[in-house]
């Protein structure tokens, strides 16, 4: 492979020490919030928040009060966005069906999808009040039918977001809590005296969440691995510097530790990019964030070919993926690997975290190889379930089953088949051995 760095971000190693001391605060936070409950979550809120209201809950007086903050053109365009979403979940939603069919006279099989009964939903907000989030896993689990969804949200300059909190109204939280953090996450999957604790926590949010999220996994379900955006855009000399560098610093200002990579075939353009980026990073309003993030996470990657971007891409298998070259279609039939398309330079990263209508909570950090992302399957679970209505298939079934329990050594597994067999079919099995054999035509 002869791809060429003309930018490289930090290295793994200078990563993974970074990743392993996140990793020692995290449960050393998660250990404490489980030993003492209310009390710790209180001091993490003060300490990284400065904020210890009586309760983080929020009644339903506070609610209507912090929502009536927002105009009506906040609202209309909020409603839009929930709308958008909310109306592909229930797509989604329709298209998984309960299933039961009789694979043989007498034998039906079946699975049934049913909703997670709790949902803790995580929305980002200390930074930037992230209201698209609270469409992407309040509404969705609403669409799902999860009976309880309890919503966490940092304070915003040291109070609850009016847009924020109103998106997560809208969606139909049952419960909204003003908390961030490892304190929010801890306390929705531990439980305390005041925060009953949920079977699933969902959301993005930034790296230390995202490890609470993972320490946590097991305790409670986890959507995915959802941490630090990241972006890659592939592009040809079919669009120009200044749309790359763009689409590149547009998710760079998320965060200092926010990897942005340039895949190209085309020389030009991969400097034109790097000249835009630092024109744009002069008049960004947000090129502190975007600029350090660029510096410490950024990189350009000049391939041969197209087929040499398509492998790179897979590898780094990207959170987000602008495609804008001349055969866009060829790569969503050829990628693997990745959170979320974004096909041709009329599609951009932003709407689809903000307004389109697929999920934005999407996987990172090479995750995208064995998840999607978000979505309404991941507040369902399918169960299974088995009915034998004759006596001749519990007599048939009860044999194949008796000789083959047998064949592993399980005795035990195997009288519980044997006795169906004696019970329903009138065949004499003894104690401890497996069924005779009998041809289908007796």
């Amino acid at each position: 492979m002869a791809i060429t760095y003309l930018k490289r971000g930090r290295v793994e190693a200078e990563r993974a020490d970074e990743d392993a001391k996140i990793r020692d605060i995290v449960e050393t936070t998660l250990k404490d919030i489980e030993a003492r409950g209310d009390a710790a979550v209180r001091e993490l809120s003060e300490k990284f928040d400065s904020y210890t209201p009586r309760s983080f809950r929020l009644s339903d007086n506070e609610i209507e009060a912090i929502v009536s903050k927002v105009s009506d053109r906040e609202m209309a365009d909020i409603r839009f966005a929930h709308d958008q979403v909310s109306a592909f979940a229930q797509a989604q939603r329709d298209s998984m069906r309960d299933i039961e069919i009789e694979t043989m006279p007498g034998v039906i099989l079946g699975h049934k999808n049913i909703p997670v009964q709790s949902v803790g939903c995580y929305v980002p907000g200390g930074k930037f009040p992230m209201v698209a989030s609270a469409h992407m896993s309040v509404a969705t689990a609403r669409v799902a039918g999860v009976p309880r969804i309890i919503a966490c949200t940092p304070p915003f300059k040291g109070e609850p977001n009016p847009g924020v909190i109103a998106a997560m109204q809208m969606g139909g939280a049952h419960e909204i809590h003003v908390l961030g953090g490892i304190q929010a996450v801890g306390a929705m999957a531990l439980g305390t005296e005041t925060i009953d604790p949920v079977h699933l926590l969902v959301g993005p949010g930034n790296a230390f969440v995202a490890e609470a999220k993972r320490q946590l996994f097991g305790r409670v379900g986890i959507d995915l691995f959802a941490g630090p955006t990241e972006t890659m855009v592939i592009a040809d000399d079919t669009v120009d510097g200044e749309m790359c560098a763009t689409d590149l610093l547009g998710q760079a200002e998320h965060g200092y530790n926010s990897p942005a990579v340039l895949l190209t075939n085309s020389r030009r353009l991969a400097d034109d990019t790097l000249a835009e980026i630092a024109r744009i990073l002069k008049i960004l309003p947000t090129a502190d964030t975007a600029a350090k993030s660029w510096e410490d996470y950024g990189e350009v990657i000049l391939c041969e070919d197209h087929d040499e971007m398509l492998a790179v891409a897979d590898d780094i298998a990207s959170e987000h993926v602008q495609v804008m070259t001349d055969r866009d279609d060829w790569y969503l039939e050829n990628m693997t690997c990745y959170g979320a398309l974004f096909l041709g330079p009329r599609t951009n990263v932003a709407n689809g975290d903000k307004v389109i209508g697929t999920n934005h909570t999407l996987p990172t950090k090479k995750s995208g190889r064995y998840t999607g992302g978000l979505w309404v399957g991941k507040y369902l679970k399918t169960h299974s379930y088995q009915k034998v209505l004759t006596d001749e298939a519990a007599t048939l079934m009860g044999e194949y089953g008796s000789r083959l329990c047998m064949l592993e050594g399980f005795v035990g597994h195997a009288e519980q088949c044997n006795i169906r067999v004696r019970r329903y079919g009138g065949v004499n099995v003894p104690y401890g051995e497996g069924a005779p054999y009998r041809d289908a035509a007796e």
